[in-house]
């Protein structure tokens, strides 16, 4: 009986997920799912997964570790804005730190066409 309700509450888990995409990263994947709340309203719930492996050969064990944030429809703009702020600063750094060790025609070239900041590709 307690076994069905988990299975029962499992599948209502899955169902809740609209819309579902996939970045892979080297040992991390990320999760970004469109759900719907009890109220129906969408929000988004982004999951880290990284995988832990421990031991060696024989007792080679494989975990995941994983970590979630919710981010609601009445925070994207800021959350979006504050993330372009954040990536424009280390893509500026970068940038700065790149110019500094190689003062070369190529070097200077090369931090042109990097300067484009990672979200001038999006339309937000």
């Amino acid at each position: 009986m307690e076994e069905e309700k988990k299975k029962n509450e499992l599948e209502r888990k899955d169902i809740e997920i609209i819309y579902s995409k996939a970045i892979k990263s080297g040992k991390r994947i990320y999760y970004l799912d469109v759900k719907k709340n009890q109220t129906e309203e969408l929000f988004l719930a982004i999951t880290e997964s990284k995988k832990i492996v421990t031991g060696a050969a024989e007792n080679m064990r494989v975990s995941y570790e994983k970590h979630k944030i919710f981010l609601y429809q009445e925070d994207f703009n800021r959350f979006v804005s504050g993330l372009k702020d954040v990536i424009g600063f280390i893509e500026h750094q970068r940038n700065k730190e790149a110019s500094v060790s190689d003062n070369s025609a190529e070097s200077s070239a090369s931090t042109e066409s990097k300067s484009k900041s990672f979200f001038d590709k999006f339309k937000f």
